[in-house]
């Protein structure tokens, strides 16, 4: 992935609900004036979630979901409604298609209750329009449209760019801890398990939202770390490092210096860091057979020294004494069950955008199971977690021991 390209996580979610044959996939090929999503007449098209991301003038970069049909039939057709259901937990912005002529549906109504139970901002839109002889936009949030004419195809694309507009302004990364000119370096190791000719997503991202800040970025591997700080003429303002280096770095990097990781910075970035950071300190209290979820937001092939599957294990055992067990899940998959478990801990979440990651820390809260990230559990670990997360001051005057 390039510099200049939106990560996932950072795109609008639009998706598409609806019936099957009330249109989903055509309004969603009329938005985009392009042919993205299987159109046909014969009921339950779409089977699984379809997602596309893209650039969608007046939205910007957004990731536009198709949905199967929520009245599709028997044992797969329950399966199939279950992911449809499953896409609202990272929904930003959720459009119902219905059918104009059919109006609101029990399950349209069960649907527009869920949505405003997740307090996603949502669009009812009444497809085929051209087929009536009269209609009125009936609700505020509704619009009527046909996919086949293209009637008031642009009035929904503006509707649904007034629903993405927001007064909060979105927290950065580190950009609004540095100053023009501040020096940051970052530290990246290079090893079998780095992908080949880039760098992982949280340095990327990291790394423009320096320059974003008019500030500069000095980029090195773990083994030139001391020598860069020693000729570096002037002090860094913050060193942000893997957290599989984290104990070297740490020793390495002086007192008055600030010091934390890209995961750190991803926990704060998407919602999660108090919670977090409350989490870890539950190794302390683990024993014998308890069994601890390790997640992935993505999924890729796993090395032999997998951060998520083996050296987090390890590290955990060693730290604790106790003969933990461990179960994995990745992408989509994190379980809507989590009681079986002392503890959850996440990866940094990159792939996931913010309404997904505050999904998975809010149901495991629910579920009164600790939720913490990778980065953060290794500054726990390792005993450097109040440093590691002493830029951010106002989260270490809320940290709190486990109940």
């Amino acid at each position: 992935m390039g510099l200049n390209e939106t990560p996932a996580g950072n795109r609008i979610h639009i998706a598409f609900f609806g019936k099957r044959n009330a249109g989903k996939s055509s309004i969603l090929n009329a938005i985009t004036n392009q042919n993205l999503a299987i159109v046909s007449d014969t009921k339950g098209t779409t089977t699984d979630p379809v997602y596309k991301a893209m650039e969608l003038l007046p939205l910007g970069p957004v990731m536009l979901i198709d949905t199967p049909g929520i009245d599709d039939e028997g044992a797969l057709g329950e399966l199939r409604i279950k992911k449809a259901q499953q896409v609202l937990n990272k929904t930003d912005i959720a459009v119902l298609v219905m059918d104009a002529k059919e109006g609101e549906s029990t399950e349209d109504e069960a649907l527009i209750q869920l949505f405003q139970k997740k307090e996603i901002p949502y669009l009812l839109v009444f497809n085929k329009c051209d087929l009536l002889q009269y209609y009125k936009n009936p609700k505020e949030h509704s619009i009527f449209v046909s996919a086949k004419t293209g009637e008031q195809i642009y009035a929904l694309k503006e509707k649904l760019s007034k629903l993405i507009t927001t007064d909060n302004p979105k927290i950065r990364l580190v950009g609004d801890i540095l100053d023009p000119c501040d020096y940051a370096i970052l530290v990246v190791p290079i090893d079998k398990a780095a992908p080949k000719g880039r760098l992982i997503l949280p340095q990327q991202q990291t790394i423009r939202d320096i320059l974003d800040a008019n500030a500069i970025s000095i980029v090195v591997k773990e083994t030139e770390f001391a020598e860069t700080l020693r000729n570096l003429g002037r002090k860094p303002r913050i060193v942000i490092t893997d957290s599989q280096v984290f104990h070297k770095i740490n020793a390495e990097t002086p007192e008055d210096i600030f010091l934390t990781s890209f995961s750190i910075l991803m926990a704060r970035y998407k919602g999660v860091l108090k919670t977090a950071v409350n989490g870890a300190k539950t190794l302390d209290f683990l024993e014998d057979g308890d069994k601890i979820l390790i997640s992935e937001g993505c999924t890729h092939h796993r090395q032999c020294d997998d951060i998520g599957t083996v050296k987090l294990p390890q590290w955990i055992k060693s730290y604790t004494n106790k003969n933990v067990k461990f179960e994995f899940t990745s992408g989509n998959d994190f379980p809507d069950n989590l009681t079986s478990y002392q503890l959850v801990v996440h990866c940094g979440g990159c792939m996931l955008n913010e309404k997904e990651m505050k999904y998975r820390q809010r149901f495991a809260a629910e579920s009164n199971i600790p939720f913490t990230n990778y980065g953060i559990l290794i500054a726990f670990m390792q005993g450097i977690l109040q440093r590691s997360i002493s830029v951010f001051p106002e989260f270490l005057s809320e940290m709190k021991p486990p109940s």
